[in-house]
This record gives structure tokens, C-alpha cells and sequence, in this order.
């Protein structure tokens, strides 16, 4: 009830101070400085009567109006939302188009290796995907379908592969945000299983039992962001005219899910190497986890840089590690996931890594060009590791029409 009252309050107080600003000043303009001196001047610095009656002298509105409360913070707003857009023109030339078209190729990859404390490594990967198909953009938004072109005729065989990759550049900031869960078509790209034992037979070997899920997000700042511009590397929404280099400083936050299935393992061993003599399997028992959940909290620190080499064309490479806190569900007391402060341990600390490369040539009505993202994640325990990177390579070619007005 108390709350009520008080937000009736404050909703008059908000209705009548005008109200009372714009008497007194009617007042003072009357010549009865004895009321006038009465006027607060707190109620003066938040509102001017010149906002609420007519004024014959527009230059008197104006000065006076600036001087408001309201004015001045919405003048703070309007200069801290324009520092995501303000550049060095002499560095970065803006973009002078509202619409574009474009055709892109995308090419995702990925592996997940997983060591025992014997040296014992394996390591997963899907088949490479080759998308296809059109973009249309507006300003910064683009939307557009890719086709998997070698999946196109064999809805049979389609992977149950399922992701999501979205990327946004401004001059200042930058955001990642994924979601990644493999399908069917893994294979065994690799395996060590000590100095004695040829695992040849099992290179690209097809090998469904295996399951893994990422989703995250990457938030970074870009210090140098008046002359070094990130969308001139990979949304062409700008173009770098010299070369400019900057530091980086980024938080993440993932979740992540590993499972494998031991037996289907063992059962492709024996077929491939045949069965050990004693029966026993081959792979470590120590690295034979049932599955993994684990969360991953970073702060990253890197440095990009572009460089101009020729005229139109830009050369972007752009590299951070991060510190990387990780935790699971089994370094907790087995009700929880989240991060509480008696489960904390410097063991869970591990190195993550996120590496931009991209070349373009771009002369503000056509681009092309290629880039690529990499994620690096790393999670380990006692008995085993784990290490997941992925990525994505991006063909592209494309056009800029509707001239901006102002241009």
C-alpha cells in the first residue's frame, strides 16, 4: 500500500511542477520579484517554462530549453549511442548504400579430441558442410537461406546436424552468439592408442555414437574504434582506407554437453584391429566418461588488426585467449550446475581462444571476399580432457544499391 501511495505521489509531482514552474515564471515576467524569488531552483534546472507556453522569441526557447534537465540527459543518450558510429573518415569511409545483395558460400567444420592420462587420444569430426544461397541486407540486418548442396539429394542420409551462428560488428562493440548440436555423420578422424598398436584401419571410419552440444555467447570491446573498423573485415558495412590495428577485451559464456557411447567404440575396435587376447579393451578406462556437462565462464584479451595492402582491398587477422573458469555438474555437490563459491577451484581453470581471419576487396558498390571464426574450447579433469574447436569459412560476393540521401 505504501508503494501505491508513493507512486500516486510521485505521479503528481511530475503533473504539477511544470504546472507550478510556469506560474512562477508568468509571474516573474510580470515584474512581482517577491514571488519570483520564491522560485526553486531545483524546479528551474529540471523544467523551463519556455517547454510548456508559446514564445514569440524562438532563440530565448532554445537557450533556455538546453539548460533542462531532461534536454541534457537526453543529449548523454543520444552522444553515447553515436560513439558506436563515429569513426576517423580519414581511416574508415562509411557506408553510402541502404541495401545490398549477396551470394555465400558457408563451409562449417569442427573436432572434438579427448586424451587419457595414458596419452591415449581420440578425436571426432562431422563431414564438412557446403551451403549455398542468397543474402539480402538493409543497413546492418541481413537475412538470407543457405541450401546444403551435398545433402540435396539424399533426404535419407540428411544429418541430424542442427546449428546457429549469428556475428554483429559495430565500430565499438562486437557480439557472438551460437548454438551448435552435432548430427549423425561423425567419424573417427583420429586415434592414438599407444606406440604399439596401428590404428590406421580406423581413420574416417563412420561412428554415430557420438553426441556433443555447445550454446554461447562472446561479448568484446574494441578500444581503437574511431580508426580500426571490424566491419570493414567482415559485414562490409565500411571501408578501411589505412591501416589501423587494436586491442581487444571480451567476456563468454558457454554451455557445454559431451557424450559417447564406450560400447559402440569397443565394438568398431574389434572389427577393425580384432579383439585382444585377454579380453580386455583397448581404450583407457580412466578416459571412458558416461557424459559431460560443463559450463564455461571467460575473459579475453587479444589484439586485430587490418591491413590496407592495395586499393579496395583489406586484410583482417585478429586474435584472443581467454581465461576460462570451468565447472560440471560432478565438481558440485551433484544438485546443481551453477557456480557456487565453496565449489570453487583453481584446478577449473583452463585457456580458451577465439581466432578472425577475413580478406575483402570492396570499392563501396561491389565486395567480395572470405573469412573465417574459430573457437577454441578447453575442459579438463584429472583422468581426461577434452578439447572442442569449430568454425565457419564464409565465400562471398555481392553488390550495395539505394544511395543514402545524404550522400
Amino acid at each position: 500500500m505504501k508503494r501505491r501511495i508513493l507512486s500516486l505521489v510521485g505521479v503528481w509531482l511530475l503533473v504539477l511542477l511544470p504546472m507550478m514552474a510556469a506560474e512562477r515564471e508568468t509571474l516573474h515576467l510580470s515584474g512581482d520579484r517577491k514571488v519570483a524569488s520564491f522560485d526553486s531552483s531545483l524546479v528551474k534546472t529540471l523544467f523551463n517554462s519556455s517547454m510548456f507556453k508559446g514564445n514569440s522569441e524562438d532563440s530565448l526557447i532554445r537557450a533556455r530549453h538546453e539548460k533542462t534537465f531532461f534536454h541534457r540527459l537526453g543529449k548523454t543518450f543520444t552522444n553515447f549511442f553515436r560513439e558506436f558510429s563515429n569513426v576517423d573518415t580519414s581511416y574508415i569511409e562509411p557506408q553510402h548504400f541502404n541495401y545490398t545483395v549477396m551470394l555465400q558460400n558457408t563451409n562449417t567444420y569442427e573436432v572434438y579430441t579427448l586424451y587419457g592420462e595414458e596419452g591415449q587420444r581420440i578425436s571426432f569430426a562431422p563431414d564438412p558442410s557446403w551451403r549455398l544461397g542468397p543474402y539480402v541486407g538493409w543497413r546492418w540486418v541481413f537475412l538470407g537461406y543457405t541450401l546444403d548442396l551435398k545433402h540435396i539429394n539424399a533426404k535419407s542420409n540428411h544429418s541430424s546436424k542442427k546449428e546457429f551462428n549469428l556475428s554483429l560488428y559495430s565500430s565499438m562493440l562486437g557480439v557472438d552468439l551460437f548454438w551448435r548440436q552435432t548430427g549423425n555423420d561423425y567419424h573417427i578422424q583420429r586415434m592414438n592408442l599407444g606406440e604399439n598398436v596401428n590404428t590406421n584401419a580406423l581413420k574416417k571410419v563412420s561412428f554415430d555414437g557420438f553426441k556433443g552440444s555447445i550454446k554461447g555467447l562472446n561479448l568484446y570491446y574494441i578500444f581503437n574504434h574511431r580508426k580500426f573498423s571490424y566491419p570493414a573485415a567482415y559485414s562490409q558495412s565500411t571501408v578501411q582506407r589505412k591501416s589501423a590495428g587494436s586491442m581487444l577485451l571480451g567476456i563468454g559464456y558457454t554451455e557445454h554437453n559431451l557424450k559417447v557411447d564406450w560400447d559402440e567404440l569397443g565394438s568398431i575396435l574389434d572389427q577393425r584391429l580384432g579383439k585382444k587376447e585377454n579380453g580386455e579393451s583397448r581404450i583407457d578406462p580412466d578416459l571412458k566418461f558416461s557424459e559431460i556437462n560443463y559450463f564455461d565462464v571467460s575473459a579475453s584479451c587479444g589484439y586485430a588488426y587490418n591491413w590496407v595492402f592495395a586499393k579496395n582491398w583489406l586484410f583482417n587477422a585478429s586474435l584472443s585467449a581467454g581465461l576460462a573458469y570451468n565447472q560440471s555438474n560432478s565438481d558440485t555437490d551433484g544438485s546443481h550446475s551453477h557456480l557456487r563459491f565453496k565449489d570453487f577451484s583453481f584446478k577449473n581453470f583452463n585457456l580458451d581462444g577465439i581466432g578472425r581471419f577475413g580478406v575483402v576487396w570492396n570499392n563501396t558498390k561491389w565486395y567480395a571476399g572470405a573469412s573465417t571464426v574459430i573457437h577454441s574450447y578447453n575442459y579438463k579433469k584429472e583422468q581426461f580432457s577434452t578439447n572442442n574447436w569449430f568454425g565457419s569459412l564464409n565465400i562471398y560476393v555481392g553488390v550495395n544499391f539505394g544511395k543514402k540521401r545524404n550522400q
